[in-house]
């Protein structure tokens, strides 16, 4: 490309799939891809699934927020969360006080843990089982692009997260493709793939922009959703479905060396 046709960036296709390019630009830009059919056509494919993607998602902004996400109801609970977090150190700092030769081991076990538990982690995990939870229910529309189109899905959502993104195998245990989503993350993007198995049981794979390098799986419980999650190389991940921790392990693991994982795998908390 030359001339104009050079200044037009990804970025600036992208705010024209979002219908947020007006004036001598939009102009410019149309004229772009009225020279460029392959660029035209994938613009306009974009388009479709953004268009496809606000119409199965108008019901749900109809529908009354659940009071698992009322702000109250999430600020009680971290509150809840933190009270149970002081009340423990607390007690080990009196245990250590008193000289009890148990206070130091308890301390010790509560400092370790913190260590592991990094809020980057904590968030992505998070966020990766309430996407799970959202989406792992949906009959007609649970992904935005199906396994049909996987060529186009990964790269499509490798540009968007900046990083490039593969479908783990999951095949060994019984899981394939569904296909997968964009979804938002702060200032970024993240990235939803959904498997499932024979009978028709649901696991998603979530990536995500992340400071750190916290390599060790945090696992955490909810209910009947079960998550992994690490970050690696300034990214995180996440491991998510209805299963116990020793079945979705090894799962976890396949999917840290699927998507690029250190040869020594990650430790487990």
């Amino acid at each position: 490309m030359t001339g104009k046709d050079a200044a037009i960036r990804e970025e600036e296709l992208q705010a024209y799939v979002d219908g947020r390019v007006t004036g001598e630009r939009l102009v410019e830009i149309e004229a772009h891809l009225a020279q460029h059919p392959d660029v035209r056509e994938r613009v306009a494919l974009e388009r479709r699934q953004r268009e496809a993607l606000r119409g199965q998602l108008e019901g749900k902004f109809a529908e009354p927020i659940p009071p698992r996400l009322w702000i109250a109801n999430i600020r009680g609970a971290r509150r809840r969360r933190w009270g149970w977090r002081l009340g423990a150190a607390a007690a080990a700092l009196l245990l250590f006080a008193g000289g009890v030769g148990t206070g130091w081991m308890a301390a010790h076990r509560i400092d370790t843990a913190a260590a592991h538990a990094t809020p980057a982690t904590t968030t992505v995990a998070e966020n990766a089982s309430a996407a799970y939870r959202v989406f792992v229910a949906e009959i007609a529309h649970p992904v935005e692009v199906d396994a049909r189109h996987e060529a186009h899905l990964l790269q499509w959502l490798s540009r968007r997260l900046g990083k490039p993104l593969v479908a783990p195998d999951l095949a060994p245990f019984g899981y394939r493709l569904m296909g997968g989503r964009l979804l938002p993350s702060g200032n970024g993007a993240a990235a939803q793939l959904m498997y499932d198995d024979p009978t028709g049981k649901r696991l998603t794979v979530y990536v995500r922009a992340a400071e750190g390098s916290e390599t060790a799986f945090r696992f955490q419980h909810e209910g009947e959703t079960s998550t992994f999650a690490w970050i690696d190389q300034g990214f995180g991940f996440a491991v998510t479905g209805a299963l116990s921790r020793d079945e979705l392990l090894p799962i976890a693991e396949a999917v840290y060396h699927g998507l690029g994982g250190g040869q020594a795998g990650a430790k487990k908390d």
